[in-house]
């Protein structure tokens, strides 16, 4: 039973993003959102609800399956990636450059600078 209601749970959080774009119609992806409302209720609540804990466990250990459908789509639009692919790897060696660059900025800028160097145990 909290599969189930832990399931429900995530499932409300994507439809709460969902009309939330849909009502304000901003650019953003109404999943995208509802992961951002639930990352901001799991920080502020002291631990996890079980149900939730239990559901995720689930798709984690199922994670494969959910990319068959992705897997399936590219097979059968085969013509198009095969026409676009330049501009698809340049798109995706881009966002991964940028996501690398943000990323160690971020780290950067998260580290404590307190004058110490950390050893390396020699």
């Amino acid at each position: 039973m909290k599969l189930i209601i832990g399931v429900m749970v995530l499932i409300t959080y994507d439809q709460v993003g969902k009309w939330l774009m849909q009502s304000l119609d901003w650019p953003i992806p109404g999943s995208v959102v509802g992961m951002m409302l639930l990352f901001i209720s799991l920080v502020l609540l002291p631990k996890p609800p079980a149900a939730l804990v239990q559901s995720s466990k689930f798709l984690l250990r199922h994670l494969g399956l959910l990319f068959v459908p992705a897997g399936v789509g590219i097979m059968l639009l085969y013509d198009l990636v095969a026409d676009e692919w330049l501009a698809m790897l340049v798109s995706m060696v881009l966002s991964t450059f940028v996501s690398l660059v943000f990323t160690a900025y971020l780290m950067q800028a998260m580290i404590p600078v307190d004058g110490t160097e950390e050893s390396d145990g020699n």
